[in-house]
């Protein structure tokens, strides 16, 4: 199971709802979510806004650590996955500060959103 938390999870959520676009999972050079529509680096180097999933951010953890997780969790091949922005799990994560988990089996994605309860004022 991966996990993605955060304000990045959120920038990005946020991104492609701005845009209309498709959310990207993608498993490469670690595994993170971006938006199919985004703000590039001034520099040119990518995306603005991405989110790794814990443990698989190459800038962050170990090339053998993230390389071994990735392969565990997804399998060997790079890829790249669309999800609708308007599917019901990721609409669930909408102003909260929930995370969301991808679970792989052979044939399949899972998303789920894992949203604590709320507080009240």
């Amino acid at each position: 199971m991966l996990r993605f938390t955060g304000s990045a999870l959120h920038t990005v959520l946020a991104e492609a709802g701005i845009n209309g676009c498709r959310l990207i999972l993608v498993k490469d050079h670690g595994v993170y979510f971006m938006s199919e529509i985004g703000e590039n680096k001034p520099d040119g180097g990518g995306r603005q806004h991405v989110v790794y999933a814990a443990g698989c951010d190459p800038y962050v953890d170990d090339f053998d650590s993230w390389w071994n997780r990735a392969q565990d969790e997804l399998g060997g091949d790079d890829f790249v996955e669309y999800f609708d922005i308007d599917d019901p799990v990721l609409a669930s994560l909408y102003g909260t500060a929930g995370s969301l988990v991808v679970e792989a089996t052979s044939t399949h994605l899972y998303l789920a959103a894992e949203v604590g309860p709320t507080t009240k004022s």
